[in-house]
């Protein structure tokens, strides 16, 4: 059984085939050790690397979905996880990618689970809807971030900008520590859930998750191919006392398309489909990966190898 290496310190020679008898050897890029990616990253690397027989993927922490789409860019890393929205933005160089070059040396290897674009106010706080936003103290997430992104758009499906109230750009964290000091009215997030400084902080202040309505979901499906509608419950938090309306992303597992040969990406997602139960033991995330969640919500192609496993399945793609 081959072992999983986490974090190396030094680059490593990357092969691009998936010959009989060189060992084809990857970067992962993944996101921060507290977050979701990185553990996740480190399970399917591990039925990866024990279900293949010449592949090997080493996962590294990073500033996770901007941050790994550019090292897929600059060769620094082979296969990743983002965000469809923001794969989406790198490649067709809008909204937060406008004044980037495009990264278009990539492909998804599969959907993995939803990421909800979350609204969290104070309880008591006076907020029931996006409109009642208008004129509050609202984080947006960090600048140029998804996050910001996901803000901009649900603001826009409302037909709001952050020009309507008093706007922060905090990460989760230092968002939620300025709720908890009630020096925000509300903040946004997009992540799954729960959402772990949501979680912390509903233990301390009492919250309230804001719907995002029938027209404003509609909208934003009809103009974004990266959205889902999604309903959070009590099962994702113990004080939503009833199902709240929202939308969500998907974070993705994508692959350079010039370091990835067809044969590698085919074995690798292979792999992951095959022994999704093992990829579950070690992260929860896992359990998501089926064949069906797999192909949702692709906001660019298939990666060559990845299009062809599914179809010898009998899956349908666009």
């Amino acid at each position: 059984m081959k072992k999983l290496l986490l974090m190396l310190p030094v680059a490593l020679l990357m092969f691009v085939g998936c010959g009989d008898s060189e060992e084809a050897r990857f970067t992962m890029a993944t996101g921060t050790v507290a977050g979701t990616y990185y553990p996740l990253g480190g399970a399917m690397a591990s039925v990866i690397n024990n279900h293949t027989d010449n592949i090997n993927v080493t996962i590294t922490s990073s500033g996770a979905s901007a941050d790994n789409v550019r090292q897929i860019g600059l060769g620094d890393a082979q296969i990743a996880i983002v965000q469809n929205d923001v794969m989406y933005y790198a490649f067709t160089g809008t909204s937060i990618w406008s004044e980037q070059s495009p990264v278009r040396n990539m492909g998804t290897l599969m959907s993995l689970y939803p990421e909800t674009v979350h609204i969290i106010v104070h309880a008591d706080g006076g907020i029931y809807s996006v409109n009642d936003l208008v004129g509050r103290r609202v984080s947006v997430g960090g600048p140029g971030s998804g996050v910001s992104a996901n803000a901009a758009q649900v603001l826009a499906s409302y037909g709001l900008t952050t020009d309507d109230f008093n706007v922060f750009h905090l990460g989760f964290a230092d968002s939620a520590s300025a709720m908890q000091d009630f020096n925000l009215d509300a903040f946004f997030a997009t992540s799954a859930t729960p959402n772990t400084a949501v979680y912390e902080l509903a233990r301390n202040r009492d919250l309230r998750l804001i719907p995002i309505s029938q027209p404003a979901v509609e909208w934003l499906l009809d103009e974004y191919p990266f959205y889902v509608p999604i309903t959070v419950t009590s099962a994702d938090y113990t004080w939503v006392t009833t199902p709240i309306q929202t939308v969500a992303v998907q974070a993705t597992l994508i692959a350079s398309l010039d370091e990835v040969s067809d044969d590698a990406a085919y074995e690798m997602v292979r792999a992951l489909i095959e022994n999704a139960s093992e990829v579950a033991e070690g992260h929860a995330r896992g359990a998501y990966i089926n064949m069906h969640n797999a192909v949702q919500s692709v906001s660019v192609d298939f990666h060559p190898g990845a299009r062809r496993f599914f179809e010898s399945r009998g899956i349908t793609l666009n």
